[in-house]
């Protein structure tokens, strides 16, 4: 028997924060629509939305 273990092996960068947000259906609509066109996910087109906004403000 090998000793390694199996599954996925550890993150670099671990993403263990949670984040709960409320929004409306139209909020909801343009978020799963911006998934589809950028073929991903909800969380990473949050975090993406995160980043822009923070690049902005840092100008």
């Amino acid at each position: 028997m090998s000793s390694k273990k199996m599954g996925r092996p550890p993150s670099d960068n671990p993403k263990s924060d949670l984040i709960r947000v409320r929004v409306d259906q139209a909020i909801l609509n343009k978020l799963d629509a911006c998934t589809e066109k950028l073929n991903t996910n909800r969380s990473d087109v949050i975090r993406k939305g995160i980043e822009k906004m923070y690049d902005d403000l840092q100008k």
